[in-house]
């Protein structure tokens, strides 16, 4: 085991953070794992099943003599947080953070942090539909992507240092520009989730079909976008609302093809609906050949089906 940070700081301690935690200690990566949330609930809870070294009551104190401090709180509260720990931020640190959107994560977090500390951003690839302390399970970064965003004056060094850090946990990293980055997860993230939250709510909008018809006879396609549709609704409101450029755009695009489906079924189009079909599965093939995909029904869930 190797020590990358003497002393990590993670602020908020949710699904990603409570899984850094387990992941840090059976890797060894960090010597000491200081962590806090706004709730005391929650608190509470990190405390009871020792999920970090300390737990403290503000971000102020998590962040005293850090080498590594996480933001892992919605992207809407970044910016408050950053000014909250600016004043007490250990010289040379680096900052990063877990959001999945990351202009709007830079142009929040940026001018409130001293010179004398790196920001990097990253973002996990990583998650299920739970949330909170008990959530968290060192397994869910294994041969996941984490993308890191680095600043244009982000040290190189500072830069390797968080990449082995979170090769450490079991990630694969690739380093990304901050705009291509929200473009590429408007694609493969937020609008998908979009997408699921809508269809269940049609579903359940759908006078004619019963609740108990829904639940009952839930086939994989529609079970999986109700398991997309449960996750975090104030990360996902805060990501549509930093991100709604590229977002839109996705959506544009979606709605286009959507309409060209329309008119092929309209219109009994069979080769146009095949052509289609046979093209957007050579994509699936394509992610189960790069390893994003596996046969186990429990996928993104704990070992075990422990959630």
């Amino acid at each position: 085991m190797t020590v990358i940070y003497e002393r990590v700081a993670l602020i908020g301690l949710g699904l990603i953070a409570s899984s850094m935690a387990h992941a840090m200690r059976r890797c060894g990566s960090a010597r000491e794992i200081v962590g806090t949330a706004r709730s005391a609930e929650t608190r509470k809870v990190a405390a009871e099943i020792g999920l970090c070294d300390h737990i403290v009551e503000s971000a102020a104190d998590a962040v005293a003599d850090a080498d590594l401090v996480v933001l892992c709180v919605p992207v809407g509260a970044m910016g408050a947080v950053a000014e909250e720990i600016a004043p007490h931020l250990k010289p040379g640190c680096t900052v990063t953070d877990v959001g999945s959107v990351k202009r709007a994560v830079f142009d929040a977090v940026t001018p409130h942090l001293p010179d004398n500390v790196t920001f990097i951003g990253g973002h996990p690839m990583a998650g299920t539909e739970h949330s909170g302390p008990r959530s968290g399970f060192a397994e869910l970064f294994d041969d996941r992507w984490c993308l890191i965003v680095p600043s244009e004056d982000a040290a190189p060094e500072a830069i390797q240092t968080l990449i082995s850090y979170w090769e450490s946990l079991g990630s694969k990293c690739a380093q990304m520009e901050m705009d291509h980055h929200d473009l590429v997860c408007a694609v493969v993230s937020h609008a998908p989730h979009l997408i699921a939250y809508t269809m269940v709510g049609v579903a359940d909008d759908l006078s004619r079909v019963t609740d108990s018809e829904v639940v009952n006879f839930s086939a994989a396609g529609f079970r999986d976008f109700t398991r997309i549709a449960a996750s975090d609704p104030t990360m996902w409101r805060d990501v549509f609302l930093t991100n709604k450029d590229a977002t839109l755009e996705i959506l544009g695009r979606f709605t286009e093809e959507l309409f060209a489906l329309q008119r092929a079924i309209r219109q009994g189009d069979g080769e146009h609906l095949h052509d289609y079909f046979t093209r957007t599965r050579e994509i699936r093939r394509g992610i189960i050949e790069a390893g994003q995909d596996t046969a186990a029904p429990n996928f993104g869930r704990a070992p075990g089906g422990q959630t």
